[in-house]
């Protein structure tokens, strides 16, 4: 049977969001961003980050990208949805989830740099800096935890559990 023990508090998730846009808007102050979240973990954090951003945001967009089965990750990035804005010339901010081992931020981060963006920052709200088998470091972080499997604020569990406002560590009995 699985349980799900809270770990970060809506209120707490609110707070911290605010804190990494007012971060992000003044290294910014003065441009716009093309923020890009990555589907499907993300989309609220985008969400809520957009909105509280004080830069203007000339667009949203989103990729898709999966490398995960259940609570596993296969190693292996498949590629479901590019972005479909043109980023030649423009700062990039790409909004993800939850950065584990850092290889999908890190060849996400590769392909946006072929397309010639004026600058690409990577921002999350939960980072696993134990599990990292790159060199990646984001630019901006909301929350670093530890190697625990997590669901809710977009996070999931085959699917389920996103709609958790708070972030909850799953567990099983035998935990």
């Amino acid at each position: 049977m699985k349980h799900f023990d809270v770990m970060i508090s809506e209120q707490e998730i609110d707070n911290k969001v605010e804190e990494v846009a007012a971060k992000i808007s003044s290294d910014f102050e003065g441009e716009s961003v093309v923020v890009i979240g990555v589907l499907t973990g993300a989309f609220i954090f985008t969400a809520d980050l957009v909105r509280s951003l004080t830069v203007p945001v000339e667009t949203v967009d989103f990729v898709q990208v999966s490398s995960y089965e259940g609570d596993k990750s296969t190693g292996k990035l498949v590629f479901k949805k590019d972005i479909s804005t043109d980023i030649e010339g423009k700062n990039v901010l790409i909004v993800e989830d939850i950065i584990d081992t850092g290889r999908t931020l890190k060849q996400l981060k590769q392909m946006f740099l072929e397309r010639n963006p004026k600058s690409i920052k990577i921002c999350t709200a939960f980072d696993k800096p134990s599990r990292r088998v790159t060199d990646l470091v984001p630019d901006y972080n909301c929350f670093t935890i530890p190697d625990k499997f997590i669901v809710g604020y977009g996070l999931d569990y085959d699917g389920k559990y996103r709609d958790y406002k708070d972030v909850r560590i799953v567990r099983t009995d035998d935990e």
